[in-house]
């Protein structure tokens, strides 16, 4: 895999087809999501309660530099997913906001747009419509704001990559 170590946001149920589509885009390293690899780890993890839930979204976020929230037609609506950008925040990652609604899911549909998740609009954050060839350049770009030296000049605070 090629690029950041990326934490992946998105509502599960809805989304996860879509997500896949750009996890396995190979642009960046798409190892982090919580419960992503295997559902049962979620389902397993909601039984628990919550403490479980963030324990694993803890986890997942782990030696991650940048959080993409992929923004489906349900996405600025789901607790969880805001629950990931606080604790992205606090962490110190960069974020970027992808609209994945005109990505088909296994149905072969494509979905509404929907709104950009209030902690993104709040903190300046911004949010893309899904580009393959674009988005390993908006995680990079999300690091180096928060931060993180740029993986080709190996600068805080780049002007090329920020």
């Amino acid at each position: 895999m090629a690029g950041r170590r990326t934490f992946f946001s998105f509502h599960y149920e809805r989304d996860v087809w879509r997500a896949t589509i750009v996890r396995n885009a190979g642009v960046v390293d798409a190892k982090a999501a919580a419960g992503w690899s295997d559902a049962s780890i979620w389902e397993e993890a909601e039984k628990k309660g919550d403490e479980e839930l963030k324990r694993l979204i803890k986890k997942g976020l782990e030696n991650t530099a940048v959080t993409a929230v992929l923004i489906g037609a349900e996405t600025s609506t789901r607790r969880w997913v805001k629950y990931e950008i606080e604790q992205s925040l606090d962490r110190g990652n960069g974020l970027v906001g992808v609209y994945i609604h005109m990505l088909e899911n296994q149905d072969g549909k494509t979905d509404s747009k929907g709104a950009k998740p209030k902690l993104l609009e709040d903190n300046g954050v911004p949010c893309y419509n899904w580009d393959r060839d674009n988005f390993g350049a908006w995680v990079e770009k999300a690091a180096v704001r928060a931060g993180h030296r740029c993986l080709k000049h190996q600068q805080t605070n780049c002007s090329t990559c920020g």
